[in-house]
């Protein structure tokens, strides 16, 4: 009897940005990006880590779990989220980022405010990553060229209190696409040096269900850009609509992880450099099947 082997499937490329701390460069597989919102207001943990204590007790669970960065926002980007000054942002972020960097945690700063950056990565914080990709603020991409840090470019049309009236798009995959390509060459233009920019499609902002969907089935289209790709997949609204229950409740925020994780080894296999997620056991585990398989079968 002969045996016929099914055909190999190369490991996927995945590239990282420069600027990332020692302890990330070596690690040969998509990594996990733990979620912690310093915020009253954000659409699954919105108020649970307010206080600076519990926020940095939460962000060393994350790390503990097995989070590769623990990524800490103080002002929430869910649909219809209205903006915080930027005084109360840098109050909300700054202890937690500090102290979760003194513990050895490599922490990523979520703002779309040039002077937070900053001021988080004066206190240790190791990645900036702005939804807006820096059109939110003209002085962000001067700020993260003098910090060295590695930047996160979002896809973005707008900010949140309205964003879901500009979830038009011809062909969202080119449309995303074209638009993130631009938004590379006006980041390197302005300081950045474009190895250590990274791409995320922004899935959920200005974007419905099946734009998301197509996003996600068309990952090679943002990797065909040369640069590392982080999805934030998490817990978002159309995987509630995906999993709705039978009168057509979507599944309440919290218990859509078993979805998110998913969504990580899914991920993960097509070359993603990142995924970010809330509950980061299950990714982290998922990422290491993920790159146990692409071992083996590189070994045969």
């Amino acid at each position: 009897m002969t045996t016929v082997s099914a055909p190999q499937q190369a490991r996927p490329r995945r590239t990282r940005p420069a600027g990332l701390p020692t302890q990330l460069t070596t690690v040969d597989r998509c990594l996990v990006m733990g979620v912690l919102n310093v915020t009253p207001d954000s659409f699954s943990d919105g108020g649970a880590y307010l206080d600076t204590d519990a926020a940095v007790a939460h962000g060393l669970r994350l790390r503990d779990r097995g989070a590769d960065l623990v990524d800490v926002g103080g002002e929430s980007t869910r649909p219809g989220a209205r903006r915080v000054s930027a005084e109360e942002e840098a109050r909300r972020v700054l202890p937690v980022v500090r102290a979760l960097a003194e513990q050895g945690v490599v922490v990523s700063i979520d703002t779309m405010r040039a002077s937070t950056a900053s001021a988080a990565v004066e206190a240790g914080a190791q990645v900036v990553n702005d939804v807006s990709g820096g059109l939110a603020d003209a002085d962000m991409a001067a700020a993260v060229a003098d910090s060295g840090r590695p930047f996160v470019a979002m896809h973005w049309r707008g900010h949140s209190a309205d964003m879901a009236s500009r979830a038009t798009y011809d062909d969202v995959v080119r449309d995303v696409r074209e638009e993130l390509a631009r938004r590379l060459d006006t980041l390197e233009s302005e300081g950045i040096p474009r190895d250590r920019l990274v791409v995320d499609p922004g899935l959920g902002f200005a974007k419905d269900a099946g734009h998301n969907w197509a996003l996600l089935a068309h990952l090679d289209g943002l990797l065909d850009l040369g640069r590392p790709v982080l999805i934030g997949a998490s817990r978002k609204g159309f995987l509630g609509a995906l999993l709705a229950d039978g009168s057509g409740t979507p599944r309440p925020a919290a218990a859509r992880d078993d979805a998110s994780a998913a969504l990580t080894a899914l991920a993960a296999a097509r070359g993603v450099w990142c995924v970010r997620v809330h509950e980061v056991a299950a990714s982290a585990d998922a990422v290491r099947v993920v790159a146990a398989l692409e071992s083996a079968v590189e070994s045969r």
